[in-house]
């Protein structure tokens, strides 16, 4: 099945992958990106809520139930989905893990909008984001260093879209692929 025929049933499947290689299962070992002591504990809806509350808007239901089924980060592509939650430090870590709710104020003098969601960082001077209010919620990859304020560009230069939805990145990853492909498709 390819991705861009998976839909909302697939989710069950998607989540069930995404468990095992969070956390190992069966046969799969955990993904090589997972924090050495597993992903943070998984969050209460009532905790999702409060976050959602103070975002001022809602998250995809595939993204609310790997917050609350899965973990609160700490596993997925790149380095690992971004917690929910401040104050989160990994074993072995000197500094707190990216908090999607902190980390999108402090990006605040480029202007990403507030409906853009924090996923997790890409290394260098990238971040990947997925769209809170766009359909089937696209994944987007933005590049500090993609944009030339010398040629007229501005910070919304260094953006790219990177999956056509949230679900197509995920399985990306879950099935081995590369989520970066696509989004480096997209500025040849």
């Amino acid at each position: 099945m390819t991705d861009s025929a998976r839909t909302a049933a697939d989710d069950d499947a998607l989540l069930e992958r995404l468990h095992a290689l969070a956390w190992g299962a069966g046969d799969v070992v955990p993904y090589p990106t997972v924090l050495p002591g597993g992903p943070f504990p998984a969050l209460t809806e009532v905790e999702v809520e409060r976050a959602e509350r103070r975002m001022g808007y809602r998250l995809p239901e595939l993204l609310r139930r790997i917050y609350t089924e899965i973990g609160d980060g700490g596993f997925g592509p790149d380095g690992g989905l971004a917690s929910l939650t401040e104050g989160r430090r990994p074993t072995g870590y000197p500094a707190d893990w990216p908090c999607s709710l902190t980390v999108h104020p402090q990006d605040s003098w480029w202007g990403p909008p507030r409906s853009w969601f924090f996923l997790t960082g890409g290394g260098c001077s990238m971040e990947w984001y997925v769209s809170l209010i766009a359909a089937d919620h696209p994944v987007l990859l933005w590049d500090a260093d993609g944009w030339e304020p010398e040629w007229g560009q501005d910070p919304h230069d260094g953006l790219r879209y990177a999956a056509s939805s949230l679900r197509h990145w995920l399985w990306t990853w879950a099935d081995g692929g590369n989520v970066w492909d696509e989004a480096l498709e997209a500025c040849e």
